[in-house]
């Protein structure tokens, strides 16, 4: 159990030394990709799990300023859904280092697709019920009725969508995956 422990830290250190970084405008934290030793400031909706999974960690005698992190993700996070017209995040966000460009969420037309993840959701939870901050749960409730309004269809269930920018025109795609009903039930007792 303790390699498993120690191999957890050293990721955790080698996410914070070589990935994370914030955006020139607003100062958004984020975790990036490195590829043939070059940074990509990209970061999938999927990375969503790392605030939960630190703060998860803090809380289980993790070291604190893995909270700090997990905090500031948490943020990002969070705006890749609010900054977008419908309130729902892309699959993909690529962030701006540039001060001068004034946005610090772009989404490329292939990554504007949302297929019902529930990371977010997830870090949400936790977040807030390891800080005791409404905000966390307000979050949530914002991002459930952003899929109420976007994504949920007549005849039951939800659908994902292709466009996270276009409240006119979401394009549902006529299929839920299993996780999105699966893995955020776990988060509404």
């Amino acid at each position: 159990m303790a390699c498993l422990l120690e191999d957890y830290l050293q990721a955790i250190e080698g996410v914070k030394k070589h990935l994370v970084r914030q955006t020139g405008p607003g100062r958004l934290t984020f975790v990036g990709e490195l590829s043939h030793n070059r940074f990509n400031p990209k970061m999938d909706h999927l990375v969503c799990f790392l605030p939960g999974t630190l703060a998860l960690g803090v809380h289980n005698g993790l070291p604190g300023d893995h909270m700090d992190l997990a905090v500031q993700l948490m943020e990002t996070c969070y705006q890749m859904y609010k900054r977008m017209e419908t309130g729902l995040s892309p699959e993909i966000a690529h962030f701006s280092m540039q001060a001068s460009e004034g946005q610090d969420v772009i989404v490329k037309p292939a990554d504007r697709h949302n297929l019902l993840r529930p990371e977010t959701v997830e870090s949400l939870f936790y977040m807030h019920r390891f800080t005791k901050d409404s905000k966390y749960r307000d979050w949530g409730w914002d991002i459930l009725q952003s899929f109420n309004k976007y994504t949920k269809v007549p005849g039951g269930g939800y659908t994902s969508i292709n466009n996270v920018g276009d409240p006119a025109n979401p394009g549902p795609r006529d299929k839920m995956e299993s996780f999105f009903l699966d893995e955020n039930s776990l988060y509404t007792t």
